[in-house]
């Protein structure tokens, strides 16, 4: 048996009480209060994200492909949405879904109020099943097999403004020329709480009514949504789409850590280059992060802010074990004068002291994860802390279960405070044995 392991061991089994115990208990406290707080900040940090994204995503997916246009207005210029993504979905294993959309202003009109609004239409290919986490009353409007559904679905902060429900009918006004309305049924409310992008102005309907106003044919619309499969199975092929020249134009830039790394910023790119290529010139593919660039600006300050947190945490965790380590140095040092004098060298008697603190280190991780996972499990579970949804997006504090974030935290922070562990061990150096023998 390792000589500093076995003297580590028994001072710490012949010492179950007193000063050296407090300092022990100390050290395990503090590890493990840091560890409980950095799992909680990520986890909950990563929830946030996670939530915030899936209900921008589910709302106007990943990618937007619209006609090249250099006028601000919410209407899309008249495209073909049947491109070779569309009708061949099955050659681009990376996209999960796609559908049609087509937007036009309007003007909504009850009895007593009048609002304006974002018509969006979608088809029969709108996936219902994926917006179905936002809908709060009623139901989706079906699709009819001929003409259109004289249908929609409203948010709850336009059903408040204009006292609708599900049920009643509200008449839309449409800016052309002629102008022309529409009476429509509520068959059904959302919410995602985004108001400023979504709720405060956009109401869904049946896109061929949106065609018929606008004189278009059943294969035009104002653009495509399409939603991406953000894991490594689905991003195997895009290497194989794409052509030589566009592949060795891009390699440098991303596709030499695609795979390796694979993080969804750079699938997202390798989808936009894997599907650009094989899209007409005219056509423009748009992420929708850079649509609603200031969420995920906000999102991405939310991650630095929880770094510096995880830094703040290792840094005052680091002196706590310094200092816990000089007093547990200064506590032994008749031990080091004596093992000195029987011929310990400094390497042996600092082994010691690593020991004992990777000890506390692995005992101080231990309850540190029950602390952490345990209060991110309950709130989980029962949602104890709850959000104002309007400023927050979200109505609790969710919580992303990241195993590897877990990991990642528990290893950092076992190698971080084990390297420290190495500077106040140094002090054995200078301890001469024969003072050290005097010490009292």
């Amino acid at each position: 048996m390792n000589l500093s392991y076995f003297i580590s061991k028994r001072i710490n089994r012949d010492h179950p009480t007193g000063f050296a115990a407090t300092i022990h208990r100390i050290a395990i406290v503090s590890i493990s209060v840091g560890l409980g707080a950095a799992i909680v900040s990520f986890l909950v940090m990563k929830g946030f994200q996670n939530t915030v994204k899936n209900k921008i995503f589910g709302f106007s997916g990943h990618l937007l492909i619209t006609k090249f246009s250099m006028n601000n207005s919410p209407e899309e210029r008249p495209m073909n949405f049947h491109i070779d993504l569309y009708d061949n979905l099955r050659d681009y294993p990376f996209v999960d879904h796609v559908q049609e959309y087509a937007h036009k202003p309007g003007l909504v009109k009850t009895e007593d109020e009048v609002l304006g609004v974002v018509v969006k239409g979608v088809g029969k290919s709108f996936d219902v099943d994926r917006f179905s986490p936002n809908m709060l009353e009623g139901s989706f409007f079906a699709f009819p097999d001929s003409g259109y559904a004289n249908q929609v679905v409203i948010s709850k902060a336009i059903a408040d403004k204009l006292n609708a429900g599900v049920g009643e009918n509200i008449m839309v006004h449409f800016f052309q020329n002629p102008p022309r309305y529409r009476r429509l049924r509520v068959t059904g409310i959302y919410e995602t709480n985004l108001s400023e992008y979504f709720d405060s102005r956009v109401i869904l309907t049946d896109i061929r009514m949106i065609q018929r106003l606008n004189d278009w044919s059943d294969s035009i619309a104002g653009g495509l949504e399409v939603f991406l499969n953000l894991n490594r199975d689905g991003m195997k092929n895009v290497k194989s789409l794409l052509s030589e020249d566009v592949y060795f134009e891009h390699k440098e830039n991303f596709f030499e850590r695609l795979i390796p790394t694979l993080n969804e910023e750079q699938l997202i790119d390798g989808s936009i280059v894997a599907i650009g290529d094989r899209m007409d010139y005219d056509l423009n593919i748009e992420r929708v992060s850079d649509r609603y660039i200031q969420v995920f600006d906000w999102l991405n300050l939310l991650s630095r802010q929880v770094n510096i947190l995880l830094v703040i945490i290792l840094t005052v965790i680091s002196v706590n074990m310094i200092s816990i380590i000089l007093i547990l140095v200064m506590d032994r040092t008749r031990m080091i004068g004596l093992l000195k004098a029987l011929g310990a060298g400094n390497h042996t008697i600092r082994s010691i002291f690593v020991f004992n603190g990777v000890r506390l280190i692995s005992r101080g991780l231990f309850f540190g994860n029950l602390l952490g996972l345990g209060i991110c499990f309950l709130q989980d579970k029962f949602r104890i802390v709850r959000l104002n949804p309007h400023d927050y997006y979200m109505s609790f504090v969710p919580i992303s279960w990241n195993w590897e974030i877990v990991i990642l935290l528990n290893v950092l922070m076992f190698f971080v405070v084990t390297i420290v562990l190495l500077l106040p061990t140094m002090i054995i150096a200078s301890v001469n044995p024969i003072k050290a023998l005097r010490f009292d």
